[in-house]
């Protein structure tokens, strides 16, 4: 974007936008935030560009409790989506929220990795963690490295920056298939393939985000739901549910719901 398509999609002109580039005009708050949504700016980010021109900050930041219809329309949706792993992140990949659906997928994960707060790159990718049962690896960290810069190169955060140094050092497990074996064109999405005691399970992972939030904390939450990619996951799935339920004493009405 040039400046001049700026000034115009701000409603300015070039020569008041290189006033305010330079300091010597102040810009007003009306003008901050023109800027801040032709700009795409997170709201974070929007919050310090008020504080930097020295103006309270136009969104509050609070704790996701206090969100309360925003974390029941969550519970909802997280809830409604098993027997299928879903889970809210923020910005830092910090699980905050989880529907708690097949724990087999974490059998033999670090106890230190399933501590709160769970981060959802490291879980999946450390050595520790479920990396070494990630049938393509390979695959999966080009991807979570890819988002991961899209992130820095929104805003240079060093959480952000340090997370995709961690993930690009791990090692690659020497049973993931290579990445130069892997042919996108043959897949809608790059599955999340898992090894597991009951067989190798394949996933597709959707991201939701909240429309119009008003909110810190709620713009940068995001929802990740896996769905089954082949008909084989689906029969592993019922295998998990049926046991998990057995473990728990559920019910036969209710194992045969899951069954069916």
């Amino acid at each position: 974007m040039t400046q001049a398509d700026l000034a115009h999609a701000a409603e300015s002109s070039t020569r008041h936008l290189s006033c305010l580039e330079t300091g010597k005009s102040q810009p007003s708050r009306e003008m901050i935030m023109r800027l801040a949504e032709h700009l795409d700016l997170p709201l974070r980010d929007q919050n310090k560009l008020l504080l930097a021109a020295s103006f309270a900050p136009a969104f509050q930041e609070r704790a996701l409790e206090e969100l309360e219809a925003a974390k029941s329309a969550i519970d909802t949706v997280l809830s409604a989506h098993r027997p299928y792993p879903a889970f809210a992140v923020d910005r830092h990949w910090n699980v905050v929220l989880s529907n708690s659906a097949l724990p087999q997928l974490y059998e033999g994960c670090s106890a230190e990795l399933l501590r709160k707060p769970v981060n959802a790159m490291r879980l999946i990718l450390h050595p520790a963690g479920m990396g070494p049962r990630i049938v393509n690896f390979a695959q999966w960290r080009v991807h979570s490295l890819s988002v991961l810069r899209q992130q820095i190169e929104t805003g240079a955060d060093p959480a952000i920056q340090r997370l995709h140094a961690e993930i690009a050092a791990y090692p690659v497990p020497p049973n993931s298939e290579p990445l130069a074996g892997f042919e996108a064109t043959q897949h809608l999405a790059t599955p999340l393939r898992i090894a597991t005691r009951l067989g190798t399970v394949s996933f597709l992972n959707t991201v939701t985000v909240f429309g119009t939030p008003n909110d810190v904390t709620l713009a940068e939450l995001a929802l990740e739901m896996l769905f089954p990619a082949d008909a084989r996951t689906i029969e592993i799935v019922r295998s998990m549910v049926r046991e998990q339920l057995q473990l728990d004493n559920v019910p036969s009405a209710n194992a045969q719901l899951f069954a069916t």
